[in-house]
């Protein structure tokens, strides 16, 4: 062996094997031991090569750390564990492992960190599509590999971020299907037989979020200046293990094989029968005696804009009023039977409102009112913010009363109506185009009825 070079310089040399080798100092390990990378190869040109692109990384304080790379499972679970749980919402953090479970690990999970290529994550998409996944799906699983990659890449335990390279597949923005100024007098109409009337009087109206209306509590409604504020919602979160042995736990409930080709147990589902569990499957966390985090919960709404404070329409306050009192008799009536959460709209025991089941009120009257099948959102949001812009309210005053942080977010929950269209073009032709003259026959004709009408008007008299 040659004679380790001093000053940080490389050693390149033939060993008795028949290969050349490359010895690169990078500095120092965590442990305070010399960090010397090795590289080798059949030719001397080719161990020098890789040989200066690892200096080259070095110089640029872009070498990876030593020490054997995690997997795309371990960093994963270290991401969201570690990372991404202190800043993420606790809905997104479910949605991040929910995609990393069943997508991510499956499909690349096995793959160490320095070795994933973009072609993995090209063979992952594909395989997503071709079982039935949504383009849009792909895109959010992309994105949050993407984003740890990304943190990977700024620890440097990879030298680059590979999902940058590769190209998701492409989503058609999903086309917003608000209410008409009628089909949402008709919707109300049908909800004011029921005890949520004015639970739907602010989905629709007001354009608040299912989360934050569910959410919705005394305290935060200002009777005296006609004001709501949105502090909380109730959103329902994915259980998690409290015991020392999730897979154990959930053991009875793993499916490790997977349904015959004529299965009729799950032939209502949308997707198809369910994939069977991955090896050491450590969901099914809802039976588990010790299970935290999950069901009904209070969070905060996902920005500080969406907490802002939002004027109630004054023709609301009545009904408000009526409907609190009707609650607290509902309360007086109970007795302790009443769970106490100080909700505005509760179930007949004060127990907050399942958002399942108001989902499905949504849409039973839908079908009561005669309006076609369309999303919850369409049906409040979007229909708040296009009836507001119907109404000559403009784009920053809307975007702060659906408590939007950016114009552009508010105009794609604003959609444009054709008569409203048609009338904006009428009047843009009358402000450049004289309207004609009428011919002399016609003028004529004109005088005429009106001398015949004066006449008819004399004889009544």
């Amino acid at each position: 062996m040659s004679p380790r070079n001093p000053n940080m310089e490389s050693s390149i040399y033939e060993g008795n094997d028949g290969w050349w080798h490359g010895r690169v100092t990078m500095g120092v390990k965590d442990d305070g031991s010399p960090d010397r990378r090795h590289r080798r190869a059949r030719t001397e040109s080719e161990v020098k090569r890789k040989v200066r692109e690892l200096e080259d990384l070095r110089d640029k304080g872009r070498a990876p750390k030593a020490g054997r790379k995690p997997t795309v499972e371990q960093w994963m679970t270290t991401y969201l564990t570690d990372i991404a749980s202190l800043k993420l919402k606790p809905r997104s953090l479910d949605d991040y492992w929910s995609k990393t479970r069943n997508d991510i690990i499956p499909g690349i999970g096995k793959h160490r960190l320095d070795k994933l290529q973009p072609e993995h994550l090209e063979r992952m998409y594909r395989v997503m599509l071709d079982e039935g996944h949504a383009p849009s799906h792909v895109l959010k699983v992309h994105r949050i590999l993407s984003r740890a990659l990304k943190i990977a890449h700024r620890r440097r335990l990879i030298v680059e971020n590979v999902a940058t390279l590769v190209d998701p597949p492409t989503v058609d923005e999903t086309e917003a299907n608000p209410f008409t100024t009628e089909e949402a007098k008709a919707f109300l109409q049908a909800a004011a037989k029921r005890p949520t009337f004015m639970r739907w009087c602010i989905g629709v109206g007001m354009g608040f979020r299912q989360g934050e209306t569910l959410g919705l509590r005394w305290p935060y409604v200002d009777f005296d200046n006609e004001l709501f504020r949105p502090e909380w919602q109730l959103q329902r979160l994915t259980w998690r293990h409290g015991c020392k042995d999730p897979h154990a736990c959930g053991a009875k409930f793993h499916r490790l094989e997977p349904c015959p080709p004529e299965c009729t147990t799950h032939k209502s589902y949308k997707r198809g029968c369910p994939k069977p569990c991955p090896e050491g499957c450590t969901s099914h966390a809802r039976a588990c005696p010790d299970r935290k985090g999950g069901g009904l919960v209070f969070t905060r709404p996902k920005t500080k804009k969406s907490r802002n404070a939002v004027p109630i329409p004054p023709p609301f306050i009545p009904y408000l009023r009526e409907h609190k009192a009707q609650q607290d008799q509902a309360r007086t009536e109970a007795g302790d039977a009443w769970g106490e959460h100080k909700l505005v709209f509760t179930r007949p025991d004060g127990r907050p409102l399942d958002p399942r089941q108001d989902w499905e009120e949504f849409k039973e009257l839908l079908e009561e009112a005669g309006i076609d099948d369309r999303r919850l959102y369409d049906g409040s949001r979007h229909t708040a913010g296009t009836i507001l812009n119907e109404l000559g309210v403009d784009m920053p005053t809307i975007m702060e009363i659906l408590r939007h942080t950016q114009i552009s977010q508010t105009r794609r929950y604003v959609k444009g109506r054709s008569h409203l269209s048609k009338d904006a073009m009428r009047r843009m032709g009358d402000a450049f185009m004289p309207r004609p003259e009428p011919s002399t026959e016609t003028r004529n004709e004109t005088t005429d009825r009106r001398a015949a009408r004066a006449q008819r008007r004399r004889r009544i008299r």
